[in-house]
């Protein structure tokens, strides 16, 4: 049969900057970036999208920005800078997602431009998503704020907003040009929010390595304290283990396979099923104390192993479980997180377990009946 094949290979190449006070005017990183990246000789622009979270945290952001620019002529930088909520509550909303678009329609945004977007991970993913599909691909620039986006989402290629009420529902693989934390960020967050994205750096230790697992244990405390040194530490070593793993065999999840989803499938539904009031990182800790129960009881994860992962979630601050989360019939609410997520990866179900810590197994099938056993047993452990 006669027939034609193409066949090509494209090249994704970024850097995460890890800086302190990105946009003071005496930090030329930002403008070197623009300055080296992309044809000069073209006329530029870059739009800015800021988490109101951000704002409301500090006030002068958006007068930073303007000295900035006046000052670094790398760019034409456009004056409206477009704010929006943060949380999933940006994510769930399409109203958020179609003011990007006039905005680079009014403003004649084009592919050698850059859409930036300042703030937590929901912010990220909304910006990262209009930006791939507007004019098949702007430019993006992503400037996380928050733990969880500096050491998790924010340095993937994954951009998406919800639909049809499900997590992501809609999205692209689209890496950034470049991503820049900047530590002062940081320092903005709630109590709340700082130990939220803890949970993603204990998810990748567990699944990796067991080294900067023993690390956490050593300094919960030091976390928990909010002492800056410790965290830095945390989010360069865990961006460093989700980049080393988005570099692997399947970067764009082609397969049915997701073992960076640790403790995700039951998290994802509850976060829906709590209209968002559980944060993501919140119900991932729940997620990863149901899973590693759950991997106990199979077999898989000795008791001891078991009880430090447990400890460490409940040093840090983390509740391990929830109402929602509860799994009491084979219709409970919770169990649709099941089948979410194989809709959502395709093909089968594909869970990750433990075997020990820093080694997971990934299986396609749950017992039911094992996992209401976790569920109970988390409570004792509460």
């Amino acid at each position: 049969m006669e027939h034609l094949k193409q066949s090509f290979t494209v090249k994704f190449e970024y850097k995460v900057f890890f800086t302190t006070a990105l946009f003071d005017i005496s930090n030329k990183l930002f403008s070197d970036f623009l300055s080296n990246t992309g044809a000069p000789d073209i006329p530029r622009k870059i739009l800015f999208v800021l988490d109101k979270g951000v704002v409301d945290a500090s006030t002068d952001v958006i007068d930073r920005l303007k000295n900035y620019f006046a000052i670094n002529k790398s760019v034409q930088l456009i004056q409206e800078f477009i704010i929006v909520p943060g949380g999933e509550k940006v994510k769930n909303d399409t109203r958020f997602f179609d003011e990007i678009l006039e905005a680079v329609n009014t403003y004649k945004v084009d592919r050698h431009s850059y859409i930036a977007a300042i703030g937590g991970g929901s912010v990220l993913d909304l910006v990262g998503y209009a930006a791939a599909v507007s004019h098949r691909g702007i430019k993006h620039i992503r400037i996380p704020t928050t733990v969880l986006s500096q050491n998790d989402s924010g340095v993937g290629v994954k951009n998406g907003i919800n639909y049809f009420d499900k997590k992501n529902f809609l999205g692209t693989f689209a890496p950034p040009v470049a991503v820049f934390n900047d530590e002062l960020y940081l320092k903005t967050l709630s109590d709340r929010d700082w130990r939220s994205g803890i949970s993603e750096a204990i998810k990748v230790a567990l699944i990796k390595d067991p080294v900067f697992f023993a690390w956490l244990e050593d300094n919960a405390t030091a976390l928990v304290s909010r002492d800056l040194k410790t965290m830095n530490y945390l989010v360069h070593r865990c961006a460093e283990l989700h980049m080393q793993h988005i570099a692997g065999r399947d970067p764009f999840e082609s397969g049915s396979s997701r073992p960076l989803d640790f403790g995700h499938w039951s998290a994802h539904k509850l976060e829906q099923l709590s209209n968002f009031e559980v944060l993501h990182g919140e119900a991932v800790a729940m997620g990863m104390a149901l899973d590693t129960v759950y991997s106990n009881l199979c077999g898989r994860l000795p008791d001891d192993e078991t009880d430090r992962v447990i400890a460490l979630l409940k040093v840090i601050g983390f509740e391990l479980t929830h109402p929602l989360m509860e799994v009491e019939e084979e219709d409970s609410a919770i169990l649709r997180g099941l089948e979410e997520f194989r809709e959502h990866l395709g093909g089968r179900l594909t869970i990750m377990l433990l075997d020990k810590i820093g080694t997971g197994t990934e299986v396609n099938e749950i017992d039911i009946e094992l996992l209401k056993e976790a569920g109970q047993k988390l409570k004792t452990y509460q």
